[in-house]
C-alpha cells in the first residue's frame, strides 16, 4: 500500500512540475502573437500618449518576467485577472476600475458547457467504442471486424470541420432532425440543451470512437492467447463471457489510459467543433479572445487546457495502477 501512495504521489509532484512548465511555454506563446491590444482597441488614429496609458493601466509596461509571475502567483491563488475586452473603455483610463469582468466570470459559463458537451460525447463513445471493440474481438477476422474497422479508421482520418459538415448536410439540412447550430442559453430545460447538443457530440464521437475501439480489441485479443484464457474455453465456457469476464478486467489498464487521452481531448480538443457549430464553450472563446488580443483569457483557457490533460493523464495512471496488480507491487 505504502509503495502505491508513493507512485501516486510521484506522478502528482510530475504533474505539477509539468503544469509549471507548460504555464511558462503558454506565457511566451500568448505575449508573442502579433498585434497589440491596446493599439486594436484605440484604433490607428491612437496617438502614443493614449496608447502607452492603457498598456500603464494594464499593467503591459512591466517587463515579461515580472507579469509571468504576477499571473502565475494570482492563478495559483484562483484568481485569472480581468478580462481586456469585456472591460468598459472608461476604466482603461482609470474612471472606475470596478465595471472590468473577471476571466472567471467570463470563463465559468463556457466551461460548463464544455463539460457537458465532452460528458454528453463520453455517454455514447465510451459504451459503443467497448461494446465494438469486444465484438470486433469476438469475431476477429469476420466481415463484421473489418467494417468496424475501416469505418472507424475513415472517420478518424477525416478533419474533424468536415465530419461535422458531412453530419450538418445530412441531418440538418437533407433531413431536418437536429438542429445545425448549437445556441445554447442559460435557462435552457435539458432536454432542449441536449438536442442542441447532440449533433457536435456525435462529431466528435466519431473522432475518438476509434482510438478506443481499437485499443479495446488490441487488448483483448493480446490475452486471448493467454494459458489462462485456454483453460477457460476448455472448461465450456461461452466466447462472450471468456472476453468479458476473464479477458476485459485484465486488459483494463491500456483500456483506462487510451479512454483518459481521449476524455481530455474532449475537453482541450473541440476548438473546431465548437467554432463550426457555434457553440459557445471555452473553444470557441479561446478563438474569440485570440482574435481581438484578450491576453488573460487567452492565458486562461490554455492554462485550463493544460490542467484538464495533465489531470486526466494523471488520473489513468493512477487508475492503471490501481488495476493492474503487477504495477501495485513493483519489483
Amino acid at each position: 500500500m505504502q509503495s502505491v501512495i508513493r507512485i501516486i504521489l510521484q506522478r502528482l509532484a510530475l504533474g505539477l512540475l509539468t503544469l509549471f512548465v507548460v504555464s511558462i511555454v503558454i506565457f511566451t506563446a500568448v505575449n508573442m502573437l502579433p498585434g497589440d491590444f491596446a493599439q486594436a482597441i484605440l484604433g490607428q488614429g491612437a496617438t502614443p500618449e493614449a496608447v502607452e496609458a492603457i498598456r500603464r493601466d494594464l499593467g503591459l509596461d512591466q517587463p515579461p518576467i515580472t507579469r509571468y509571475f504576477q499571473w502565475l502567483g494570482s492563478a495559483v491563488q484562483g484568481d485569472l485577472g480581468n478580462s481586456f475586452a469585456q472591460a468598459n473603455f472608461a476604466s482603461f483610463v482609470g474612471a472606475d476600475s470596478g465595471v472590468r469582468t473577471t476571466v472567471a466570470q467570463q470563463i465559468a459559463p463556457r466551461f460548463a458547457n464544455t463539460m457537458f458537451l465532452a460528458a454528453v460525447t463520453a455517454c455514447i463513445a465510451v459504451p459503443v467504442s467497448l461494446l465494438l471493440g469486444i465484438l470486433a474481438a469476438l469475431f476477429r477476422n469476420s466481415v463484421f471486424d473489418r467494417a468496424t474497422n475501416v469505418t472507424t479508421l475513415t472517420s478518424i482520418s477525416s478533419p474533424e470541420f468536415f465530419l461535422a459538415y458531412v453530419l450538418i448536410l445530412f441531418l440538418a439540412v437533407l433531413n431536418p432532425v437536429l438542429p445545425s447550430l448549437s445556441n445554447i442559453f442559460e435557462g435552457m430545460s435539458f432536454s432542449e440543451r441536449l438536442e442542441k447538443t447532440l449533433l457536435p457530440a456525435l462529431t466528435l464521437t466519431l473522432v475518438v470512437t476509434a482510438h478506443m475501439m481499437r485499443m479495446t480489441r488490441a487488448a483483448i485479443i493480446n490475452l486471448l492467447a493467454s494459458p489462462y484464457i485456454e483453460m477457460a474455453r476448455l472448461k465450456g465456457i461461452s466466447p462472450m463471457r471468456v472476453i468479458v469476464k476473464h479477458a476485459l478486467p485484465n486488459a483494463l489498464a491500456p483500456i483506462i489510459n487510451v479512454i483518459a487521452l481521449n476524455l481530455a481531448y474532449l475537453i482541450t480538443g473541440v476548438v473546431v467543433v465548437e467554432v463550426v457549430f457555434v457553440y459557445p464553450g471555452i473553444g470557441q472563446l479561446f478563438v474569440d479572445s485570440v482574435k481581438i488580443r484578450d491576453i488573460p483569457v487567452v492565458q486562461a483557457c490554455c492554462l485550463i487546457f493544460a490542467a484538464a490533460y495533465i489531470l486526466l493523464n494523471l488520473l489513468a495512471d493512477i487508475l492503471s495502477i490501481l488495476s493492474n496488480p503487477r504495477l501495485r507491487h513493483p519489483k
